[in-house]
């Protein structure tokens, strides 16, 4: 049974969904609107995604500070306080698609819609038939959707640091989950191949001390492609 914490999760992301998708629009459509758009919601959101009951141990900070969760609560803080940066809503914006879907199949449909008949005689009732078609495009679409957030991430990577380099925001890395380091992965091996066919010496010196540095940021040597796939 959904406890009070979990609606109050789910209204967060329900709510960063209808903020992000006011804000994208009007970026889109070059129109004005209120920052707070921008700005409220994705802390909102992920507060509510760090569901944990702190415990003043170093093992439980060191375990808290490597979850994916409470980064990018941390990387929330960050946008909140930063200049807004559009792009940096798609990763917010898809994560919470996806739970805002998982929420509403799994607690909001058996509420609202009749269970659906057994599978076999006697057993037990199955889901709706719309709950079903909804678990179904949720696991067919989740690895998708997980690679476009870890490229959006690579692009939100380089407009940061262009923007550092130029004094129009501050840098953050992006969170490094799997899906990422697998896009950090392909994406180095297409740029070597295309400096290795290049045939000039100076690119490739460039590229290798670019790569060397990029590893240095990521606390480790670039991988393989495919090596970052989940289990």
């Amino acid at each position: 049974m959904a406890t009070t914490q979990h609606y109050l999760w789910a209204g967060g992301h329900f709510l960063l969904l209808v903020s992000a998708l006011r804000y994208l629009l009007a970026y889109a459509t070059f129109k004005t609107v209120s920052p707070w758009w921008y700005r409220g919601e994705p802390l909102h959101s992920f507060w509510f995604l760090c569901d944990v009951s702190p415990q003043p141990t170093g093992a439980y900070v060191k375990k808290a500070l490597m979850d994916e969760n409470v980064q990018y609560l941390f990387l929330a803080f960050f946008w909140w306080s930063s200049k807004p940066v559009p792009l940096a809503l798609v990763p917010f914006f898809i994560f919470s698609l996806f739970h805002a879907l998982t929420f509403t199949r799994t607690t909001l449909m058996p509420r609202f819609l009749p269970p659906g008949p057994p599978a076999t005689a006697g057993g037990p009732p199955q889901p709706h038939p719309l709950a079903k078609r909804l678990q179904s495009w949720v696991k067919a679409n989740y690895d998708k959707a997980m690679r476009v957030v870890a490229y959006a991430e690579l692009v939100i990577l380089v407009r940061v640091l262009f923007g550092a380099l130029f004094f129009r925001n501050s840098f953050v890395a992006p969170v490094s989950s799997a899906f990422t380091r697998d896009a950090i992965a392909v994406t180095d091996a297409r740029i070597t191949d295309l400096v290795r066919r290049a045939g000039n010496p100076v690119i490739a010196e460039v590229w290798d001390k670019a790569r060397e540095l990029f590893a240095r940021w990521g606390a480790g040597p670039i991988q393989t492609a495919g090596a970052a796939r989940r289990d």
